[in-house]
């Protein structure tokens, strides 16, 4: 039988080849290791401390900001309740929720005697 070399696999971050010696596992695919890190921050993931969204990664804190739900009493810790909207994260002006009641107000509110 002839020999067979190995099946060489390429990261999706930069399209290299990746060897098992430097490979990450994770979402699928097998990338580089420093090529391994959020797709926002550039911090450095792990396969537990990632979130991966049509095929990019991210750290959770990141994927959460972006493609997570908001409003109030979402998130964790003082600084979930800002009133980011996430533009710097490609998210659209507009999107955002208010304070203010869609409703029509009850009959007689707003006059004053």
């Amino acid at each position: 039988m002839p020999f067979k070399p190995p099946e060489v696999v390429k990261c999706p971050k930069c399209n290299q080849n990746v060897y098992a010696a430097e490979e990450v596992p994770a979402a699928g695919k097998k990338w580089h290791k420093m090529c391994f890190k959020c797709g926002l921050c550039k911090k450095m993931l792990e396969a537990m401390t990632m979130a991966e969204h049509e095929g990019n990664i991210f750290c959770k804190q990141c994927y959460a900001r972006k493609f997570g739900p908001k409003g109030y009493g979402f998130g964790q810790g003082a600084g979930t309740l800002g009133m980011d909207t996430g533009e710097h994260l490609g998210n659209k002006s507009g999107s955002e929720m208010t304070n203010k009641p869609n409703y029509a107000p009850p009959p007689g509110a707003g006059q004053h005697d």
